[in-house]
């Protein structure tokens, strides 16, 4: 699970939407967005507990899905237009038992100019393994784009 304290003044997302029409009900996982590059979608589920109200994940959308881009913990990487990160998409989700709840989670991308490798002779585009072995071993390999989403709750909580 990735969370963040909620940016008090987010800048303008790349997506534009509005909030999930209709509210989620409490136990039911929903899928917030697919990220197809990153072979990941996030989903997530209010739970009904003040401790932990809106439970949300990363989940991989298939083991046969070669990735393109790689999603990282936002916690961790502290994502931030500074830091050349593009703030992509806010997801608002209201909770259907307690309306003025809503999860609120923000995805950021970081892009990278990411070529195809040079045609061979023979018009083909080749990689070989020893020369990939010693990029990384020189830690000279292509940039790879990527995510990170971060999840906040909003509002008042519900008694109950």
């Amino acid at each position: 699970m990735f969370s963040a304290p909620a940016s008090a003044a987010d800048p303008v997302p790349e997506i534009k939407r509005e909030a999930a029409v209709p509210a989620q009900p409490v136990g039911a996982v929903r899928t917030l967005r697919q990220i197809p590059e990153a072979c990941a979608r996030l989903e997530g589920m209010f739970t009904g507990q003040a401790a932990q109200p809106y439970k949300f994940a990363v989940v991989r959308t298939s083991p046969n899905c070669q990735p393109r881009a790689r999603f990282v913990d936002a916690a961790k990487v502290q994502p931030s237009e500074a830091a050349g990160w593009k703030f992509n998409d806010v997801l608002r989700v209201s909770n259907a038992a307690c309306p003025q709840q809503q999860a609120v989670v923000r995805v950021w991308r970081k892009p990278a100019a990411v070529a195809p490798p040079r045609l061979d002779a023979q018009g083909k585009s080749r990689l070989y393994l020893q020369d990939e072995k010693e990029k990384a071993a020189a830690k000279k390999l292509a940039a790879i784009p990527m995510f990170a989403a971060s999840m906040t709750v909003e509002g008042k909580a519900c008694g109950g």
